[in-house]
């Protein structure tokens, strides 16, 4: 079973940068869908990025233009870049991985928080 572990997060005021980083414990080559969900203080858990074993991409329309994800098959880890951060941004991201395929799988990670100040 792959493990996933963030790290990156922060305090930062808005309009400020961060990258986050999600580190896998092994290869990620058959994971076809890696992504970052974010929770915030009382919500539910809402996407915000995913990416595909092909490179395409997808957002949530809130980040749009602010945010890049990426993923390095060779070192097993995914990013997501996030600029002009908003306090509306903060909350607990969370790296997420699944195929799409069988067997079946879908792995998170622990989280880590992002927090940011107006």
């Amino acid at each position: 079973q792959v493990q996933l572990v963030e790290s990156g997060g922060g305090s930062v005021q808005a309009g400020g940068s961060l990258r986050l980083s999600c580190a896998a414990s092994r290869s990620i080559l058959s994971i076809n869908v890696m992504g970052w969900y974010r929770q915030a203080p009382g919500k539910q858990r809402q996407l915000v990025a995913t990416i595909t074993n092909g490179g395409s991409t997808n957002y949530a329309d809130s980040v749009k233009g602010r945010f890049t994800i990426s993923r390095d098959n060779a070192q097993n880890t995914v990013y997501l870049q996030m600029n002009s951060l908003k306090p509306e941004d903060t909350g607990v991201y969370y790296c997420n991985g699944r195929t799409t395929t069988f067997p079946y799988l879908e792995v998170w990670g622990q989280g880590t928080l992002v927090t940011v100040s107006s």
